[in-house]
């Protein structure tokens, strides 16, 4: 949950929808999603919070962010402190002394799929609309990972759902439903944001946003998408060059196959490629 911090400006320019196949993505982002997209509906006029990985407990949040409810290791996998500090962070939306490991665009809804690493809340089936899709095996998070739309004003930024929480975890009513956050503090705050998000949107530490769940491909080219190992399009990205060096190595062992076959048929084994 969120301190006071001062405000930082807002950084980036609007650019035109996605392409349709993933490519190299670029820092800058639409300032507004395509509207008529209605899966799933905007939430309005909640209060957002900012929280970072790494976040020591207070008198008033007494959880500490060294860990996620969805993982032990979050501030090391992270690859360490995201500090909220603007004088402290770049201008690519990141801390100043690492790059994280992990999208530094993400954020809390407080409800969590699971009582433990064993097994599902018995709900969770019913009120997640993916549940069935995303379904693994019984304990394992469906929603982590998940993408969002955050509206600040006339902005709007993307990040993905890594922590649960604003101070309650079973609030399904709220974020899969219409019923309004039931937690009553830090102002009846009803998501929690990274300083990447903030930064991005250029709140103050807390502010009142709109947010809606949106699907991997409804996701536009910007920042979000640039970092982190769970970052579907990072991932994506590795994905296609991998391929494309097993591509090329294989083509180059079917060369190599057919000019000693070659040379074979010519007398002149000695001369086999290498």
């Amino acid at each position: 949950m969120g301190q006071s911090l001062p405000k930082v400006s807002a950084t980036g320019s609007a650019v035109a929808n996605p392409p349709s196949s993933i490519a190299v993505p670029r820092v800058n982002s639409p300032t507004m999603p395509r509207l008529s997209y209605s899966k799933y509906p905007w939430k309005t006029d909640i209060m957002a919070t900012v929280f970072w990985v790494g976040e020591q407990p207070t008198e008033n949040n007494p959880t500490p962010n060294n860990k996620s409810s969805w993982d032990t290791e979050w501030e090391k996998n992270f690859g360490g402190y995201d500090d909220p500090d603007p004088l402290k962070r770049g201008n690519n939306f990141c801390p100043l002394n690492f790059t994280p490991g992990l999208n530094p665009f993400y954020i809390a809804l407080p409800y969590n799929d699971c009582l433990d690493y064993s097994t599902h809340k018995p709900e969770a089936s019913r009120v997640i609309p993916w549940f069935k899709q995303r379904f693994t095996k019984s304990g394992k998070t469906v929603l982590r990972g998940t993408w969002v739309a955050i509206r600040y004003g006339n902005r709007v930024c993307y990040a993905q759902w890594e922590d649960c929480g604003p101070f309650v975890t079973d609030d399904h009513e709220y974020v899969f439903g219409n019923a309004k956050p039931k937690n009553t503090s830090n102002r009846g705050a009803g998501i929690d944001v990274s300083p990447a998000v903030r930064d991005y949107l250029g709140m103050n530490s807390n502010g009142k946003c709109d947010w809606r769940f949106v699907d991997v491909h409804e996701v536009p080219v910007g920042p979000w998408r640039t970092l982190g190992n769970n970052n579907h399009f990072v991932k994506a990205q590795v994905q296609q060059q991998t391929q494309r060096k097993a591509d090329v190595a294989s083509r180059l062992e079917e060369l190599r196959k057919a000019r000693d076959a070659y040379f074979k048929q010519s007398g002149n084994s000695d001369q086999r490629i290498r």
